[in-house]
């Protein structure tokens, strides 16, 4: 069984920033971002035929329970238009109407809940499509799972993730760990970028490997190795704390319903859209041809 992941917010957030602010509800509220992300979810329906689907959503945009330990984590982001926030549950609704698995949670991620739900089925021998733009899902990655980036078109295995990052996709959180990552204010060890990262990373398999082996890396043949021996030692805690904020959790708490792996499978599977559920959806909405696309028999 291979199911279709998908990582919810780039595709509302898209759909906020990039559609007319004209787009509103009857009641005049903004529409946009619910009529695009119900655009995007249909179409990748009709393209990708999914058999099984779980879609999962960002309640809290700008933090998470990373913030515990690194409050500045996120922090930097401007607070999202209470607009768009006005539409996330919109969004939750409509994923669910189209027939998906949703899944939600005011502390943990959608990236979260995404490797959870990885996390559980991998080992039984299924698979999974993680529908994203997000790079640090690229971490997820294996013979099991690729990332399918649906805007533009691009799939990644783990060849690509190597080829588009410089490191193999279990060493991205080894990258960030190294290089930072100013998208989520993820430190990383100050004077240490993206390409001397994947260098390092390219001798030392893992950050635990640099830090075990460092003085190697004064008879390494590194550029800068006497200068990056001591940008390493002087950030060691940054640099591990940068490794868990960047590292996708797999303990996020999952529905009712979805306890077990017969139950989980079960409530994956993609059963077509609930077109009463829909067509409510589209009337409280004020959209009109868009339900000229819910899937013919369902």
């Amino acid at each position: 069984m291979i199911v279709h992941l998908v990582d919810a917010s780039p595709y509302i957030f898209r759909a906020h920033f990039s559609l007319p602010s004209s787009i509103k509800s009857p009641d005049g509220q903004r529409a946009g971002a619910v009529y695009g992300f119900a655009s995007f979810l249909l179409k990748l329906i009709a393209d990708e035929k999914p058999t099984h689907l779980g879609v999962a959503f960002d309640r809290n945009l700008n933090g998470s329970f990373r913030n515990d330990e690194y409050p500045p984590y996120k922090a930097q982001r401007d607070e999202p238009p209470p607009e768009l926030v006005a539409q996330i549950d919109p969004c939750f609704e409509m994923a669910a109407a189209l027939g998906a698995a949703t899944f939600i949670d005011p502390r943990y991620e959608a990236d979260d809940l995404i490797g959870t739900l990885c996390g559980r089925l991998l080992p039984q021998g299924h698979g999974a499509v993680i529908v994203s733009s997000d790079k640090d899902l690229a971490q997820l990655v294996g013979d099991q799972v690729s990332l399918l980036d649906f805007a533009k078109g691009e799939r990644y295995d783990a060849a690509a993730v190597q080829e588009k990052f410089g490191v193999r996709p279990d060493q991205i959180t080894d990258l960030l760990a190294l290089a930072g990552d100013p998208v989520d204010n993820i430190p990383g060890v100050a004077g240490i970028g993206r390409k001397t990262a994947a260098e390092i990373l390219a001798v030392f398999p893992h950050l635990e490997d640099v830090y075990e082996r460092i003085d190697e890396l004064l008879t390494s043949k590194l550029r800068g190795a006497r200068s990056l021996h001591a940008k390493l030692t002087a950030s060691r805690d940054i640099a591990f704390l940068s490794k868990r904020l960047a590292t996708v959790a797999f303990d996020a708490p999952l529905p009712a319903g979805f306890e077990g792996l017969d139950n989980l499978v079960d409530n994956l599977a993609y059963k077509g859209a609930d077109t009463v559920r829909a067509e409510a959806l589209f009337d409280r909405f004020g959209f009109k041809t868009i339900r000229d696309r819910l899937p013919q028999g369902f």
